[in-house]
C-alpha cells in the first residue's frame, strides 16, 4: 500500500496491519518485539495518550514495561519541532514521567 509523504519526508510504514508515522518508527516497533522474546521488555503499548490543558491529548509513541519493573517513554523522532518541545516539556511537569526520544 502506497502512502502520502509526510510533511517532515517520513515515510509512512506499514507492520502487522499497524499504521506508523514514519520507517523509523515502525522499525523501533519491530525491535520491542525481538526485546519481548528476549525477555526483556515484558510488554508494550502503543500511542499511550497524556491530557494536557486546553483539551489537548500528546500521545508518546511507546510506552514499555521492562523486566526489571522500570517503564518507560519513547517518542520515535526524525526532527524534534518547537511545538514537539512545548508538549514534551508540558507533559514532563503534569506528569511523574520522563519521555525518551530515539
Amino acid at each position: 500500500m502506497k502512502y502520502q509523504r509526510h510533511k517532515y519526508n517520513a515515510i509512512r510504514s506499514e507492520a502487522d496491519n499497524i499504521k506508523f508515522d514514519s520507517k523509523k518508527e515502525m522499525n523501533y516497533y519491530l525491535q520491542l518485539k525481538l526485546r519481548v522474546k528476549a525477555g526483556e521488555i515484558i510488554f508494550f503499548l502503543l500511542q499511550t495518550p497524556f491530557n494536557l490543558p486546553g483539551n489537548v491529548k500528546y500521545r508518546v509513541d511507546f510506552q514499555e514495561f521492562h523486566s526489571d519493573g522500570t517503564v518507560h517513554f519513547i517518542d520515535v523522532k526524525g526532527m524534534e519541532t518547537s511545538e514537539f518541545r512545548l508538549k514534551k516539556k508540558q507533559v514532563e511537569a503534569l506528569y511523574p514521567i520522563k519521555i525518551e526520544i530515539v
